[in-house]
């Protein structure tokens, strides 16, 4: 009898295909709650993270597909449900939870999805009042981007009719909700700027659920918009219902019946302003008139005979030149009288005599400079005589002069003063009057007194 049976050996990829066909079997389409950590969206456009709670966690994938339906974008930290089932990632022996569908915790998706797109073009400015244009007072064309089988179209059309019919209209159906709605409405509004011929747009819908009026929340209708050289009055769902679209549009109508009276004045209504301004404009030119002619009666009152005046103006030249022609002549007489005393001035201080008389002086000066000069160099020959014949009695040269001699110790060349300065054999330099003579020392003595 055999103690072991026969032994079935699985391989590794065996096993690991087992444990995933039990996970997957046994728990598919499940739900679960938990807290995002470790997001990462990598290029490949799959998104990775782990869902935890206080006790455990479990790793995530939710593949391409799936992540590009979502209205929003998870973050960590972020509470989320998700559904999906468990499998196996096998070449690391993981298990994990492929998530089709996932929503956030305590608000729906598509809120947090308006949330987060309305915080991101606040951020970037497309809301700003200095992006706003006007909307035109009296608008030639009316462009309307909405849908052709809707109440919408029905309730702008009827009020622009009732208020002034005259007014021309041109209609770009689009879907307004569903897939590919929101690329049909940015696109109409770029067909408008590209043709443009309208002076204003209305861009909108009727009521529906958030889910209904999801397109006027996308994106790219909002940078549309914003791109838009047209004004642009939004009219999206009722009076309660705010979408992305309303915030970057030039303005926000409440129901697409309220944007058509917006965009255009009732033809009653300007008849009837037309009418008292013109009333006001008769009135005035009335009371300018009645004003003007009484000015102008008062001034042809006031006006006299130019042939009167003229008589008076040519006195007045007449009387003017003659008192021209005597100041001139005073005038005259004073600067001929000036420039006399400026000449007598000038003669008085003719600069000739002046440098005559510094020459003269100039030349006395040099004559006691010389004298003075020679007197100096006199009494310098004097002192300089005295000086020399000091010099003389006391040279060395006088002294040999008179029978004496000078003797230097060789090599040093040293005076020798006392004979405690040399020894025998030492070699001297005597120093005479004319002449030197070169010896050595034989013998020392003292003389005794």
């Amino acid at each position: 009898m055999e103690l072991f049976p026969e032994k079935r050996i699985l391989t590794v990829s065996q096993l690991t295909s087992l444990i995933r066909g039990v996970l997957e079997e046994n728990f598919e389409h499940v739900w679960v709650e938990g807290e995002v950590s470790n997001l990462a969206m990598p290029a490949s456009g799959h998104l990775y993270f782990t869902l935890k709670d206080a006790g455990a966690q479990i790793r995530c994938v939710m593949f391409r597909a799936s992540a590009r339906a979502l209205k929003f974008r998870p973050r960590d930290g972020m509470g989320l449900i998700v559904r999906g089932r468990i499998t196996v990632y096998e070449q690391r022996g993981d298990y994990q939870f492929l998530v089709e569908y996932l929503e956030p915790r305590g608000v729906g998706a598509l809120q947090l999805a308006f949330i987060q797109l309305k915080g991101k073009l606040a951020k970037e400015g497309l809301f700003a009042e200095e992006h706003k244009r006007p909307i035109p007072s009296l608008p030639q064309r009316i462009g309307v981007v909405t849908s052709a089988t809707g109440a919408a179209i029905h309730d702008i059309l009827n009020v622009l009719n009732r208020r002034f019919a005259n007014v021309e209209v041109l209609i770009r159906p689009v879907k307004v909700q569903g897939e590919g709605a929101a690329d049909e409405i940015a696109q109409a509004i770029t067909d408008f700027n590209r043709y443009g011929a309208v002076d204003v747009m209305i861009v909108g819908r009727g009521g529906g659920s958030l889910e209904d009026l999801w397109a006027f929340n996308e994106e790219k209708v909002a940078r549309a918009i914003h791109r838009s050289r047209i004004p642009i009055i939004t009219a999206v769902g009722h009076e309660i219902d705010f979408t992305i679209a309303d915030f970057v549009a030039d303005l926000r109508a409440p129901t697409p019946s309220a944007a058509a009276e917006l965009v255009v004045k009732s033809k009653e209504e300007l008849a009837s302003k037309v009418e008292f301004l013109r009333h006001r404009l008769i009135q005035t030119m009335r009371r300018l008139l009645a004003e003007t002619g009484g000015e102008l009666e008062g001034l042809g009152r006031a006006l006299r005979d130019p042939t009167v005046l003229l008589g008076h103006l040519s006195q007045r030249l007449d009387d003017l030149s003659i008192r021209l022609e005597r100041a001139i002549v005073v005038t005259v007489k004073d600067h001929v009288r000036t420039l006399e005393t400026l000449g007598n001035h000038l003669r008085l201080r003719n600069p000739s005599l002046g440098v005559e008389r510094a020459r003269e002086r100039v030349i006395a000066l040099g004559d006691k400079s010389e004298i003075a000069l020679l007197r100096h160099l006199d009494r310098f020959r004097e002192a300089a005589a005295v000086h020399s014949a000091r010099l003389e009695a006391l040279s060395p040269l006088g002294t040999l002069a008179r029978g004496y001699s000078v003797a230097l110790k060789l090599p040093e060349r040293t005076t020798v003063k006392t004979f405690r300065q040399l020894a025998p054999n030492d070699r001297l330099e005597l120093l005479f009057h004319q002449g030197r003579v070169w010896c050595r020392v034989d013998a020392l003595e003292e003389d005794v007194p």
